[in-house]
């Protein structure tokens, strides 16, 4: 006979699994907006039932059951999707980090606006045709210096303008650095924590719930995959480095770096390798500030540069009203105070290396004119010198373009006395200094005997940067000391004209040395400039600067707003997908928790028969 109290043990198990699942039920109803949570369902199965030898005939079932049990609590979520999501987390923060910070450049440009750098250049050259027309007007001059004034502030704006976001933007890369050490050690704490519930038999889905959320949001700061081969070590990786092992987090330092913008640089704490992110908020940061602004504060810089050098190259050789001469108009501090540009670059006390800006040879050439030589012209480019064909039926412009056209960070245009100049321009590369000539070689003739620029062809007459006195090398060349870094946030009208106007020179000096009356040829040849080849780095007129450079400013803030309006879209969808499974339905659970109800209304009913059959056996029998 078959235990008369296995009943009891039977409506009390039932009574414990729907009580499980309401209290389930309600746990998922409570969580309803908590962030990252999953709902959780009682996965239940049948308890081992009874074995009867006695019973087991062929048409006598042999086993009596014994109810239910609770086999276990799982998450309802889809792993695969979690990855996908992961996966592209950190292309919507890496457009929406891009976005933000492109809306503020844009800003800086002020384009159309009558206070932006191009409107007052404009304004700049448009006083300096004014004077070539009156060239003894006092008021003419006045104009000149009161809008070269406007124009210096503009660009000094400009610069620190750009100066100040680089700067907020650092200061954002150190925050998320902190941010995704904080985040990467609360994962391996979690770890810990769910490895040793999950070695005492328990299923830790509000762990496991933490865990994936935080994933996420180090997703969106850096691009990551997770893993897990072994089920006690939860691996996270980014850019082929492991990130989390298990309870081990990896955490990343920023170190100071001697370079151009004097910012740090990011690097793993445990092996100080650089630490290289492609994606998400850091990854942002790190190309905005790197990269993005970076190049911004080049091209002011070679816009200003340029313009300077190009005006003071004619005011130095004009004279003004007062026959004062030799006067630079805008201020440019060099680099170096020695005239050979020689600097001492590692800090021992010997100079070592020739900053020079520009060179210009000493022949007067025809641009149209075909050069009869053939040879090959090395300069220094990004990573590593850059060689220049010439043959005997290229002509001097022809050649002069294929300088301009190559990688080399150096380029080429005739002065107005038809001399060839060469520039430097600034450095892609942060080990390379801005504006500094570091190569010039030619196998042939061109550079010496043509055009007067190097004493001595072949690989003993280069000029080389990595030595002092290079200079030494050019043919009694002119040639300019590099700039002090980042002329933009300097420059500024020359006081001595600021205090007497009639030093601005309009006129180059007669055989007497004296301005003839109504010579305006100096304030014509500097009005010119604004539409002269005279490449602003890898444009060849100031026009084509502001205008590639608004542009190019107005692209990447569209590519940025675009990329992430797609990127919103797919993460929508994949959010809304993910919510319809592992959401909580305040509705479906308390749909749950009426049924689940009903279910331990009737074991309880179901114990309540057992309990009066029990005691009709115990109390009742022999009476």
């Amino acid at each position: 006979m078959a235990n008369s109290f296995a009943g009891i043990e039977l409506g009390k198990r039932s009574l414990m699994v729907h009580s499980t699942q309401i209290q389930t039920a309600g746990h998922n109803i409570s969580n309803a907006d908590t962030e990252g949570y999953s709902r959780q369902r009682v996965q239940t199965r049948t308890f081992e039932p009874l074995y009867r030898p006695d019973l087991e005939r062929a048409m006598t079932p042999g086993m009596i059951g014994q109810g239910t049990d609770v086999q276990s609590i799982e998450r309802v979520r889809d792993e695969l999707l979690e990855k996908r999501i992961v996966a592209q987390t950190n292309q919507e923060t890496y457009w929406e980090t891009r976005d933000k910070y492109y809306s503020m450049i844009e800003n800086l440009y002020n384009e159309p606006d009558e206070v932006s750098v191009r409107s007052n250049m404009d304004k700049y050259w448009e006083s300096w045709q004014e004077l070539s027309l009156y060239p003894e007007s006092e008021a003419a001059r006045g104009a000149v210096v009161s809008r070269a004034q406007s124009l210096t502030n503009s660009i000094q704006q400009h610069f620190k303008g750009l100066m100040a976001i680089g700067n907020q933007i650092n200061d954002d890369i150190n925050a998320t650095v902190k941010q995704v050490n904080d985040i990467s050690r609360q994962i391996a704490s979690v770890n810990h924590e769910i490895v040793r519930s999950k070695a005492m038999g328990d299923n830790p889905n509000d762990l496991m719930d933490r865990r994936d959320l935080l994933v996420e949001k180090l997703a969106g700061l850096i691009n990551v995959t997770v893993e897990q081969q072994d089920p006690d070590e939860f691996m996270v990786h980014t850019d082929g480095q492991i990130l989390v092992q298990g309870s081990v987090a990896r955490q990343i330092e920023t170190v100071p770096v001697i370079n151009d913008n004097g910012y740090s640089k990011l690097v793993w704490a445990d092996t100080e390798e650089d630490a290289v992110f492609h994606g998400g908020t850091l990854g942002a940061l790190v190309e905005l500030r790197d990269k993005d602004i970076r190049s911004e504060v080049q091209q002011v810089n070679t816009m200003t540069l340029n313009f300077a050098d190009l005006v003071n190259d004619v005011h130095r050789n004009a004279i003004g009203k007062n026959n004062t001469t030799g006067l630079d108009f805008f201020v440019q501090h060099d680099f170096v105070e020695n005239v050979n540009g020689n600097y001492d670059s590692d800090g021992d006390g010997v100079e070592d290396r020739s900053y020079i800006f520009r060179m210009s040879g000493t022949n007067a050439l025809n641009p149209q004119e075909q050069i009869g030589l053939a040879g090959t012209i090395t300069l220094s480019g990004a990573s590593g010198n850059v060689d220049v064909q010439y043959f005997p039926t290229d002509t001097v412009s022809d050649l002069v373009a294929r300088i301009n056209d190559s990688n080399a960070e150096v380029k080429a245009y005739l002065d107005r006395n038809s001399h060839l100049v060469l520039k430097a321009t600034a450095s892609e590369s942060m080990d390379n200094p801005d504006f500094v000539i570091r190569h010039v070689e030619d196998s042939g003739m061109f550079l010496t005997g043509y055009s007067g620029l190097l004493t001595q062809s072949g690989e003993a007459g280069a000029y080389d940067f990595a030595q002092r006195d290079a200079v030494n090398a050019l043919s009694g060349a002119q040639f300019a000391v590099s700039p002090v870094t980042n002329p933009a946030g300097y420059i500024e009208v020359n006081e001595q004209i600021v205090r007497d106007k009639e030093s601005v020179g309009a006129a180059f000096a007669n055989t007497q040395g004296f301005a003839d009356a109504g010579d305006a040829r100096a304030a014509v040849e500097i009005a010119a400039i604004r539409n002269s080849r005279v490449m602003i780095g890898t444009e060849r007129t100031f026009d084509d600067y502001f205008a590639d450079a608004v542009t190019n400013v107005g692209l990447k803030g569209e590519q940025a707003e675009t990329n992430l309006l797609s990127q919103n879209n797919i993460m929508n969808d994949l959010r809304d997908l993910r919510d319809s499974i592992s959401g909580v339905n305040i509705d479906e659970e308390l749909a749950d928790i009426m049924k689940f109800q009903h279910g331990y209304n009737a074991a309880a009913r179901f114990v309540t028969v057992q309990d009066q059959l029990l005691d009709t056996i115990i109390n009742r029998l022999g009476v």
